[in-house]
């Protein structure tokens, strides 16, 4: 069975048509307008951001990386200005995530896939990219002959400085991206002098690769194939969402227009295909909202254009909601509706997920500690008849100074405790000892609790450890073993 599916695929149905249409290659033509000028700006924002991110300093002592947003993983610790985090402590990644979900849910009911056709990386790059086509092969009707013509010096010339130009963009995507892993200015001396490790030099080289090949050749292929969000995207529109929208109840019916004849009887829309030209998925935003459609209003630019040079009023193609087409086309009155059932939902999670994240930042502890009690064995018998449990204490300083903690036991009357790294005698346990941890990192400690035999195999008590300036307290809930009777 499987070889007749491949033979069917291979060849054709049985009226002689392929199966699968080949990719036709889409030129988007460059335009000029509000809209364009829009994306431009966002642009140049986003790319600014991505760029300049890894260069940013903050200073968090010498001891202590200086950049302000770095990744380290030999550390084991993610950087964003004065933040720290720590491995356990990625719950925070994860509320950041959600709070990107949900916003873009919030969006996306209100505007469409504004996301998508403005900030998404895809979208950002493959401009980019388009932009280096343009200057150096031409726009649209250029290009397009370029292509059809044979291979010519011109031709070799123009595809090489191309693909140089995309190759150059990539490697510097692909290096700014691990220099959130790295010091930047140690990574690019280190790159250019050849001493970057293979790790480096690979990982450079792979998202170089998958930049080029993303955005300069799949470009609308990714968004239409590969991307999921257009599918998901539909369960959060609704008919007052506002998105790129042709307005058939003013363009149609539709048809070619010479200047001098009349506009009785007939639409605004002459049939251009100018809106077609410099979309750049390809897609006729007058067959209504469509998949492909990234919402980057582009169309709406092109549109006004001609509108312009015919006479008629702009806005046969803007940012509308479905709703407000249907009122247009019944004679009413559009309105505007932000406030819907959906969003309040959207906006609430949002605002909860918000309050808590800042909640939990606020209140974060820069002290912690875990303690693991000893297995073999589980307590010692002492000559005096009393009982030895032995635990590893480990006390984690998230501030970046040298901190001096006291550490006692409570819940064992008349205990001792003993610290192994320190050169004193046991003390009561109450009392406690004082032990220092450097600053960002963790304290290990051997702990050894010594207590009259009590009768019971299992007493419970809690370490607690006090940072002594700040007076900042932690504490844990443990375990005192010995015979049961």
């Amino acid at each position: 069975m499987s070889s007749t599916l491949t033979r069917a695929r291979d060849e054709h149905d049985e009226e002689g048509i392929p199966l699968f249409a080949p990719h036709e290659k889409v030129y988007p033509r460059g335009v000029q307008g509000p809209i364009r000028r829009l994306k431009w700006a966002v642009l140049c924002a986003c790319l600014a951001l991505y760029y300049i991110g890894p260069w940013l300093r903050w200073d968090r002592g010498p001891a202590h990386p200086s950049q302000a947003l770095l990744i380290d993983m030999p550390a084991r610790r993610a950087y964003f200005f004065w933040i720290e985090i720590w491995p356990q402590e990625l719950y925070y990644l994860a509320g950041l995530l959600i709070l990107g979900a949900i916003g873009l849910f919030l969006v996306t009911s209100l505007f469409g896939r504004i996301w998508c056709g403005y900030t998404c990386p895809q979208t950002v790059w493959t401009d980019l990219f388009l932009w280096a086509e343009r200057l150096i092969e031409g726009d649209r009707a250029q290009r397009i002959r370029l292509d059809q013509q044979g291979l010519s010096l011109e031709k070799v010339a123009k595809k090489t400085a191309k693909h140089a130009a995309w190759l150059l963009i990539a490697v510097a995507t692909g290096g700014a991206w691990v220099m959130y892993f790295n010091d930047a200015p140690t990574l690019v001396r280190d790159v250019f002098t050849l001493h970057a490790s293979t790790t480096q030099y690979g990982f450079i080289g792979l998202f170089a690769g998958t930049t080029y090949l993303l955005a300069g050749w799949a470009r609308e292929q990714v968004c239409t194939y590969m991307c999921p969000w257009p599918r998901i995207q539909s369960a959060m529109i609704d008919e007052e969402t506002f998105a790129v929208t042709y307005r058939d109840w003013r363009g149609e019916p539709r048809g070619k227009h010479k200047k001098g004849d009349s506009w009785a009887g007939r639409g605004d829309c002459i049939d251009c295909r100018a809106c077609i030209a410099v979309c750049p998925t390809g897609i006729d935003i007058r067959d209504g909202l469509q998949l492909e459609c990234i919402g980057c209003g582009l169309c709406i630019d092109a549109c006004n254009e001609i509108m312009d040079k015919v006479g008629r009023p702009r806005g046969l193609i803007a940012f509308d909601t479905y709703a407000n087409g249907v009122a247009r086309k019944r004679g009413e009155t559009p309105h505007r509706r932000f406030l819907r059932p959906r969003t309040f939902i959207y906006a609430a999670v949002l605002l909860f997920v918000t309050a808590l994240m800042l909640t939990a930042l606020t209140r974060r502890s820069t002290v912690e500690i875990s303690v693991l009690a000893d297995r073999s064995p589980l307590f010692v018998r002492l000559a005096g008849g009393s009982i030895r449990d032995g635990y590893t204490l480990k006390i984690e300083n998230k501030a970046s100074e040298t901190r001096t903690y006291a550490i006692s036991a409570q819940g064992l009357p008349g205990a001792l405790l003993h610290v192994a790294e320190l050169e004193v005698v046991a003390v009561p346990a109450e009392q406690g000892t004082v032990l220092p941890v450097r600053g960002d990192a963790i304290g290990s400690f051997r702990v050894y609790l010594q207590a009259p035999k009590s009768g019971q195999p299992e007493t419970h008590f809690q370490f607690i450890v006090r940072e002594t300036q700040s007076g900042e307290t932690a504490r844990y809930e443990a375990t005192f073993r010995g015979p049961a009777s």
